[in-house]
């Protein structure tokens, strides 16, 4: 993750005795100068601030009173909350005790917190008690530091997934676990240092100016010490949970066609977005469109052109939003073309301000085979995804800077042998390639490589899914299209055969024609077109879609059993159910209509 947001704790972090530490300021200015923002997350009423700190305009906001208030320098402020509880101070002020009043907190003593305890229970006021240090703060329920920072980050449109947060005391946990990277001060809270990501030792304030000027002079956080985000993936097959830590990591998806890879790819990508984090997937074959079920993701291109750069890069300025670029409707110059602009698009756009988290391309030997590999990536940013099942295609540099790999299913010989070359690098016998073959389809290994794999294969069993598609089993089976929406088997402009209205004869007729023809078909694009354009399952198209693409660069020479097999899987009927091909006369054959009907869509 690229470090773009740094948020300090005030009193025992950065200031002694209210007073601001002038290396700490300093070590601010110079970050801010290379693009990082810098907020200060305090207890403190925003006036007393402003008292011991002076012109607070030397960062980028301040999230004061405990997460409650806010304020920039443009001098915009504003209660994210409500307001400080009239009938609690009104009972103190009664009672004789004495108390400090903001915009939301109240503060006092931490030894009167029983008796503020009582009023609040007698009251039946929705406040609680949060302690910091010596002192007492009386909040609205769920306000909290890390609640305001989130709060300040939107406004500014920057996420918590590049801050990395400091602080001392009892009222910082929040603070700490809602940043990618929680750093506790050695002088302050041991409980708060246990359960930090890093501890920074030092005798005071000046450590932090140190600490602050080391990490930024890295364009990414330090990624052996982020962990507290995981990937949930699935069960090991001694019993335990297979989680991976979202460190920014590189990491490879590969295994047989139709072997699940989308499903384990899905899968993570559910779980980045439901932790906020900012995702863009590559879709060549539309299989990640059901992503868009998910809360702040869009789906571009399908049915329509992709977008312009331009229009994409707005997008990202959001830290909240994930993208989909479904590609699958482009011919495959048209996706390559495309790709070599928006990838190093990507790459700007994530050095400048860290969006997107993380980069997905799928069937990514179509793209990322060529020495040109480092000028579409930024490989030392990490993060990227890639998915594919012809791993040996890739780029051996590529291949090198794969972090962690996922292996599905593996069968063909080539690839086999592309994994046992990453396992002897790896220091790994090419033994154990053998259970790959055996992986079913809830099945998956991950590689050694990185510390959750133990050093060893990890045989598991994937988790489900919350967007996984819908298997139809008998939806358009008998249903009879019209004679201008079959599909027309057609050579060199002459019909041949047809029409298929329904895809019980599609089968039918795929399996007694040409092979020529159906190669010529697939060329064009013509399967896939028909079945997405006709009956919508956008889903069987993509996979049709894959067959023709393997079958044009020579992956795929049973063609016609290939693309059938597809369809009785997903319809799953059998041989018995397939209708005897009726033979072709004149008087069927189409008119201009249905010839172009077995082109719907045609992409070249």
């Amino acid at each position: 993750m690229k470090f773009g947001v740094l948020a300090l704790d005030y009193d025992g972090t950065i200031a002694r005795d209210g007073v601001l530490d002038a290396e700490v300021r300093k070590a601010i200015a110079e970050v801010r100068s290379r693009g990082i923002a810098v907020l200060i997350v305090t207890g403190r009423i925003l006036s007393e601030l402003e008292q011991v700190a002076g012109d607070l305009g030397f960062v980028d906001g301040v999230v004061a009173e405990n997460g409650a208030v806010l304020w920039f320098p443009n001098g915009h402020s504003r209660l994210v909350s409500s307001s400080s509880s009239l009938p609690l101070m009104q009972e103190l002020s009664r009672r004789g005790m004495q108390f400090k009043a903001g915009q939301c907190v109240v503060e006092l003593d931490a030894a009167a917190a029983p008796q503020v305890l009582s009023v609040i229970r007698d009251l039946e006021l929705p406040l609680v008690l949060l302690f910091n240090r010596g002192r007492l703060m009386v909040l609205p329920q769920a306000v909290s530091k890390g609640m305001g920072l989130r709060e300040a980050l939107a406004t500014l449109r920057l996420s918590v997934h590049n801050a990395l947060a400091i602080g001392d005391a009892e009222n910082d946990h929040d603070l700490l676990a809602t940043c990618e990277l929680g750093v506790a001060v050695s002088w302050g809270s041991q409980i708060l240092q246990k359960v930090a990501d890093e501890v920074l030792h030092g005798d005071g304030p000046t450590a932090v100016a140190g600490y602050i000027r080391r990490v930024a002079r890295d364009l990414r956080l330090p990624p052996e010490q982020i962990g507290q985000h995981r990937l949930s993936l699935g069960t090991a097959q001694d019993g335990h949970e297979l989680t991976l830590a979202l460190r920014g990591r590189n990491m490879l998806i590969a295994g047989d066609p139709r072997s699940g890879k989308s499903w384990v790819t899905g899968l993570a990508c559910e779980q980045l977005i439901l932790q906020g984090y900012s995702v863009f997937v590559i879709d060549p074959e539309g299989d990640y469109r059901t992503l868009e079920g998910l809360p702040g993701v869009v789906v571009f291109g399908g049915d329509d052109p992709p977008p312009e750069l331009p229009v994409l890069a707005r997008v990202l300025r959001h830290p909240d939003m994930s993208v989909v670029m479904d590609l699958s409707h482009a011919p495959y110059q048209e996706k390559v073309n495309y790709l070599k602009s928006l990838l190093p698009m990507l790459v700007a756009i994530r050095r400048a301000t860290g969006l997107p988290h993380r980069i997905v391309i799928d069937e990514a030997h179509y793209f990322l085979h060529e020495p040109n590999v480092n000028e579409l990536l930024d490989l030392t940013l990490g993060a990227y995804t890639l998915v594919t099942y012809r791993m040996s295609d890739l780029h051996p540099n590529l291949r090198r800077a794969m972090e962690g790999v996922i292996i599905k299913r593996t069968t063909d010989p080539r690839e086999i042998q592309a994994l046992t070359d990453i396992l002897a690098a790896r220091g790994i016998g090419a033994d154990s390639t053998a259970v790959l073959s055996s992986l079913g389809m809830e099945e998956a290994v991950l590689l050694p490589g990185i510390e959750e794999s133990g050093n060893k294969l990890l045989r598991f069993t994937l988790f489900p899914r919350l967007t996984s598609h819908v298997r139809h089993k008998a939806k358009y089976l008998d249903v009879q299209l019209l004679a201008e929406q079959g599909f027309w088997f057609v050579d060199q402009g002459v019909v041949l055969d047809g029409p298929a209205r329904t895809l019980k004869e599609f089968v039918a007729l795929l399996a007694k024609a040409p092979a020529s023809v159906v190669a010529e078909h697939a060329h064009r694009g013509d399967f896939s077109n028909w079945i997405g354009g006709v009956f919508h399952d956008h889903a069987l198209a993509s996979d049709v879609r894959k067959v023709e693409q393997r079958f044009r660069i020579g992956h795929i020479h049973d063609l016609s059993e290939a693309i059938a097999k597809l369809i009785k899987e997903r319809y799953e009927f059998s041989a018995e159910q397939i209708p005897e091909p009726a033979i072709n006369s004149s008087a069927s054959a189409p008119g201009p209509e249905g010839v172009r009907a077995a082109r719907i869509g045609n992409s070249g």
